[in-house]
């Protein structure tokens, strides 16, 4: 599967923060919805491989915009403003240039113009005089040119390191040529090598340089890697120098939208970014709220945006980020204390939950044994209230027995403190996912990914999922803020509630006291004929998903589906056969309405609706009374 890059911002510094804001959802192909439905699962971010045995693979992508800061040129403006000589107005010195060890102004250059004065003179580095004239300092790097920069890189003087790698750093903003010739002229090897040098100015330029170099060029990035480049950044990692560490984030995030080196960077770095970075910036440590300064922000922005793209990669990756100690806890702890901040539209929050959303992706499927033991107590599987077991019955000892060691399994989890992974499918995660469902309005990507984490923690046939789905209906009360957010038009958002509700559906121990608040709402959703704005299909299948496991639990759905009007959407739908997406539509239809009949008390009404055809003969059921 193709990947593409999301390019962030109007500034300029450079990010290739790709595919952080895609989505994909996996799920079985629903044969019939008369049956059992199958679980639905979904997965934020970028997915290589059909992990869940799933039929198709749909992707959105979702433009986001940030303001970055101004180009490399800026360290030009701080030579000129900083080394002027007060005095005569001519000259710089040695002593005034080393001064400049402060990290490059927020500023835009744009400003440079006015604070440019009239300078003749010449520049002094270590004794070696290269002279400027006012239209060179003016116009930026016009006396510099590629092999120059790189030369500097290597020389003894830190300044000119500085000015080689700001230099590369400015040409290689949105230049892909410069970028192939930075390359060829051993730039990267050169520029890893000053990631760890003495001035942090020039580390913070190498890394500033670096940045721009390997956006959206795989081939640069590769370069990088093989140049040991990872080892130096997390070296680098340990300065306490905010510029520094955000080139030092942003190379990651970077790095981390190439599919072929997601293995190699969870391998080597989700250890120290998250004892870092992650735990110290996310508050989770014991402060009462997130005191981050705007800098810090950015890197722990940086961060999270590395692993939502870590988190869409393999299985074993998931597996390696779940385990990692901290990392979890650190996603969660800054994502309550920011909605307790009322900060639930913050985009740190948005990569966490779509982190989250991510590694709760085939959950059940993917726990090591031991965790799965503890889920499902002394009893495999989920038994419905009056279903035998083997050869005991209902009302048999060695049942109740059972029933007995998988509530108090249920209770020995549900009362322990989370730790780690353990907060991927602890009771207390969805609170948290409800939390962000009510109080964040702007951020729909933030909303997708907690009703994604959500469909992901209830879905399948084992009991845990069964739990969960419990705790959302009845202590949670959730279908209230999920049919709020049911009225959005926006696709992803729908593909990720009507899933969720799908699986509630299945598991809801009360379905008629579902059928009452669902049926109309959902119903809403579907297209009544080809004039009317229609959802996906995986929407409208979902949707009929629902409408079916309420049917057959009782007539109460079937009676709402026709006072609602639903029956003629239903008709349409199972007519509907114009492509393989409408073609599982229409047999869910079907399956749906095979059902209803099934209430031979609701026959009256069903003879009721006379707009429908009588030929029966293309129908793989039949309604008597010339029905469809």
């Amino acid at each position: 599967m193709s990947l593409r890059s999301l390019r962030i911002g109007d500034g300029d510094d450079r990010y290739d923060q790709g595919a952080a804001s895609q989505s994909a959802y996996y799920t079985r192909q629903m044969s019939s919805v008369s049956a059992a439905p199958t679980m639905q699962r979904s997965l934020s971010g970028t997915f290589g491989q059909d992990g869940g045995g799933g039929s198709w693979v749909e992707r959105a992508e979702v433009a986001q915009t940030r303001t970055i800061r101004a180009p490399a040129m800026r360290t030009l403006q701080r030579f000129q403003s900083n080394n002027r000589n007060p005095g005569a107005g001519s000259g710089y010195s040695t002593a005034m240039i080393d001064q400049t060890s402060r990290a490059p102004s927020v500023r835009s250059l744009a400003e440079s113009t006015q604070q440019v004065q009239d300078i003749r003179g010449m520049d002094v580095f270590d004794g070696n005089k290269s002279l400027m004239s006012q239209h060179s300092f003016t116009s930026g790097f016009d006396d510099i040119d590629m092999p120059a920069a790189v030369k500097y890189l290597m020389a003894s003087d830190a300044n000119l390191q500085v000015l080689g790698a700001a230099y590369i750093q400015h040409r290689c903003y949105s230049d892909s040529e410069a970028k192939k010739q930075a390359r060829s002229l051993q730039a990267i090897p050169k520029l890893v090598k000053l990631f760890n040098h003495s001035s942090q100015e020039v580390q913070r330029h190498a890394t500033g340089a670096m940045r721009n170099l390997i956006y959206d060029s795989p081939e640069n990035k590769m370069a990088l890697v093989e140049e040991n480049g990872i080892f130096e950044l997390l070296v680098s990692l340990k300065e306490q120098d905010d510029e520094l560490r955000k080139n030092v984030t942003g190379i990651l995030w970077n790095l981390s939208s190439s599919d072929n080196l997601k293995s190699r960077l969870a391998r080597d770095t989700l250890g120290p970014l998250t004892e870092r970075v992650l735990v110290p910036l996310s508050g989770s440590s014991g402060s009462a709220l997130i005191q981050q300064n705007a800098s810090e922000a950015e890197i722990f922005y940086n961060a999270t945006g590395f692993l939502r793209n870590l988190s869409s990669a393999s299985e074993e990756t998931r597996q390696k980020m779940r385990e990692c100690p901290g990392l979890v806890d650190a996603l969660v702890g800054y994502t309550n204390q920011a909605l307790q901040a009322g900060k639930s539209e913050d985009k740190s929050v948005e990569n966490a939950v779509c982190v989250l959303r991510n590694l709760s992706y085939r959950l059940y499927d993917e726990l090591p044994p031991s965790s799965l033991q503890r889920l499902e107590g002394t009893q495999r599987g989920r038994t419905a209230a009056g279903d035998a077991v083997g050869c005991f019955t209902p009302q048999s000892r060695k049942l109740k027995e059972q029933q007995q060691g998988t509530d108090l399994a249920t209770f020995a989890e549900i009362s322990k403190d989370p730790k780690g992974m353990e907060w991927l499918w602890h009771p207390q995660i969805v609170h948290l996912y409800n939390r962000l469902l009510q109080q964040c309005e702007l951020n729909r990507h933030t909303t997708e990914a907690a009703a994604g984490a959500l469909q992901n923690i209830t879905a399948g046939d084992r009991r845990w999922a069964a739990v969960m789905s419990q705790v959302a209906l009845e202590q949670e009360r959730i279908l209230n803020p999920v049919l709020d957010r049911l009225r959005t038009a926006d696709h992803s958002q729908l593909r990720s509630l009507t899933g969720l509700i799908r699986n509630l559906s299945r598991h809801a121990r009360n379905k008629d006291e579902m059928s009452t608040k669902l049926v109309s709402h959902l119903l809403e959703k579907l297209p009544g004929d080809s004039n009317d704005k229609s959802p996906p299909a995986e929407v409208i299948v979902n949707i009929i998903a629902v409408l079916n496991n309420l049917t057959v639990a009782g007539p109460l759905a079937a009676r709402d589906i026709v006072y609602f009007n639903g029956l003629s959407k239903l008709m349409y739908i199972k007519r509907n056969r114009d492509g393989p997406d409408s073609e599982k539509a229409s047999r869910a239809a079907s399956s749906l309405l095979t059902n209803m009949w099934q209430y031979s008390k609701l026959h009256r009404d069903y003879k009721s609706v006379s707009r429908f055809p009588t030929s029966l003969s293309h129908m793989p059921f039949s309604f008597p009374y010339n029905l469809l």
